[in-house]
């Protein structure tokens, strides 16, 4: 009778590949399940809640989690399930055609997923601000600016891998260095505004406080940007970007108390029609609530934020991950060689290059990328409580601690986790872990 060890090994790898697979699906099912039941169980404030949070609000986020959790669980399924597209590659134009159908494919199928999430659950909860023309427009130019940086790459990579020999992984590693730099370099300067407004924060009290912190622990600031953030969602933000002595700070709209269109009074949510095209095609709504942090709220969340890159962790994620992507190039090199991967997924004739790129990397590295993200997380986590410490260390914890209430009411988040799924799946501590953190600052 014949056993599994009795298979050829291209089955062996297949089966293997199918079996983790469907692991991991079920690990997130029951991690997603462990969650909702939080969200269902979870009735009322918590007793160490009741002065931060009120009934409404509470359950407004309790709802609110449960939605977007029942969406991510069914359209994981989707994507568990959908099946995969093959194509025998004869040349790098041949890939790059096949490239951009997947692409092309990809973006047709998760489109009424898409749909759904923007215009049913973010609008039911109160978070869109789109009209579905735009959504559509939008959707249309990330596609097109998605192309232009990838087929080109992706083409300049195929032919490195081709002539680069016996040592073509650290030419692809280089390669794929380079690219990331540059597109960490232009993405807010030129890929950002073809669907965002960007203008310069103008002078001020904040601003003028903004660079005295930047002086102050010598972050090299140079422009301080307002991101119309508002046309999409509700959601708030904020990040800096840039190397060296060039480094920018944005500012989304939603965070700043004072420059949220959606706080003002009487006003519809979007400029006058003789404003841009963009901007006309947001909708419309009454002004329903107070949302954002005031000037000093803001600046603890900066405090914050630059506490990252006083800190190193920058530059400690950029090490991480170049030295996950030198070791998965390698790696990479020591299998491309090897029949069975392509065997295993139905290649017998051929050895597509790019084909091999997505076997080794999407199925045969899943193991250790699962892996690699939870220890990624775990090391997210510690960067924030560290991220908080050092605003703390500014004298700016109670600031912190009231903004981080209203972000997290502004953005529903529920303060209620599941302590697994938390553990696997949350880069940020939860609220009451953080507040704890701050050293107790009481904040009505």
């Amino acid at each position: 009778m014949e056993t599994i060890l009795d298979l050829p090994v291209e089955t062996k790898i297949f089966y293997a590949v199918l079996v983790f697979s469907w692991t991991v699906y079920l690990w997130e099912a029951y991690l997603a399940y462990r969650q909702r039941r939080t969200y269902r169980s979870t009735m009322h404030v918590p007793q160490e809640l009741g002065k931060i949070m009120d009934t409404e609000t509470f359950e407004k986020s309790r709802l609110y989690n449960l939605d977007k959790s029942n969406f991510s669980f069914w359209s994981g399924l989707y994507s568990e399930t959908e099946g995969t597209v093959g194509t025998i590659e004869r040349s790098i134009s041949q890939s790059l055609s096949f490239l951009m159908l997947a692409t092309l494919f990809s973006a047709f199928t998760g489109l009424p997923w898409s749909i759904y999430n923007t215009f049913v659950i973010e609008e039911k909860h109160g978070f869109n601000q789109q009209t579905l023309g735009f959504f559509l427009k939008d959707a249309v130019k990330k596609f097109i600016v998605t192309q232009c940086i990838l087929l080109p790459v992706t083409s300049l990579l195929l032919y490195i891998i081709k002539i680069g020999g016996d040592y073509f992984f650290i030419y692809a590693w280089l390669f794929t260095l380079v690219v990331s730099l540059v597109l960490v370099t232009i993405y807010a300067d030129y890929i950002a505004p073809l669907f965002d407004k960007f203008t310069p924060l103008p002078d001020g009290e904040l601003k003028d406080e903004i660079e005295s912190m930047s002086k102050s622990i010598s972050f090299p600031l140079t422009k301080v940007y307002v991101v119309e953030g508002s046309k999409r969602s509700s959601h708030s933000n904020a990040y800096f970007y840039g190397f060296f002595k060039n480094k920018r700070i944005v500012l989304f709209d939603t965070l700043l108390e004072d420059y949220s269109p959606l706080n003002q009074e009487g006003q519809p949510e979007t400029v006058p029609s003789q404003e841009t095209d963009a901007s006309a095609e947001t909708k419309a709504k009454p002004k329903n609530k107070k949302q954002g942090c005031n000037n000093s709220e803001v600046l603890a969340v900066l405090g914050h934020e630059l506490g990252h890159w006083k800190l190193g962790h920058t530059v400690k994620n950029i090490v991480i991950s170049q030295m996950n992507s030198f070791l998965c190039f390698f790696l990479f090199a020591v299998l491309i060689g090897q029949k069975e991967l392509f065997m295993a997924f139905g290649f017998y004739e051929s050895q597509p290059t790019l084909i091999g790129l997505m076997i080794i990397f999407q199925f045969i590295f899943s193991p250790y990328n699962e892996v690699l993200s939870f220890c990624l997380t775990v090391l997210s986590r510690r960067f924030e409580f560290q991220a908080d410490a050092f605003a703390r260390g500014m004298g700016r914890a109670s600031e912190l601690y009231s903004a981080l209430i209203k972000l997290n009411k502004d953005n529903l988040g529920f303060p209620v986790a599941d302590w697994l799924f938390s553990m696997w799946h949350y880069s940020h501590p939860p609220l009451l872990e953080r507040l704890r953190a701050l050293g107790g600052t009481k904040q009505d």
